[in-house]
Order: C-alpha cells, then structure tokens, then sequence
C-alpha cells in the first residue's frame, strides 16, 4: 500500500492541492520554497508581473538543469521538471481563461 499524503502548497500566491508520496513532502515543500524565493527576486528586481516572473522563474531552473545535465545524469530530475512544466502549463492556460 502507498504512502500518500494531501497537502496544499501556495506558488505565487496560488493554492495547489496535491496528492504526494509521504517520502517526497520535504522536497515538494522546499520546491516550492525555492520557486517562490526565485518569483519574488524577478518580481521586486524587474516588476514583473506574476505570469512573467513564473516564465523567468521556469526558465531559470531549466537553464540550471541543463547546467547539471552537462556534469551527470540526472533523468530522475527531469521527470520532476516535466511536472513542474505541466502545473506551470495549466497555471498559465486557467489565467489566459480569465482575461
């Protein structure tokens, strides 16, 4: 039986419920930390708005995965990215509903 766990993380201010192993809510939750220190810093350094500092954001951290992928293998990693690009990708669609 799987360990899973109901958690709610906030990225830029937006609330994402998400269904976790137990084993990975340390990480999810310093992921989120990070994404959020990393949209604030584009935010306050630019005025970005929130959809901008999310694309600058994203393309921070893949830029930084390509980085490592030059030194090792790290396709656990990029499964964990293509995650992120699928939230990202629905983030960005429910806001171009609203305009």
């Amino acid at each position: 039986m799987e360990d899973k766990l109901s958690i709610s993380v906030n990225i830029a201010e937006r609330r994402f419920p998400l269904k976790i192993d137990r084993a990975e809510e340390e990480r999810i939750r310093l992921a989120t930390k990070l994404i959020n220190e990393k949209v604030l810093q584009y935010r306050q350094r630019f005025g970005k708005d929130e959809f901008d500092s999310l694309a600058m954001t994203a393309l921070q951290f893949v830029v930084d995965m390509l980085t490592l992928k030059d030194h090792k293998d790290i396709s656990p990693f990029v499964e964990k990215i293509e995650d992120l690009n699928d939230h990202l990708e629905s983030f960005f669609d429910e806001n171009q509903n609203k305009e």
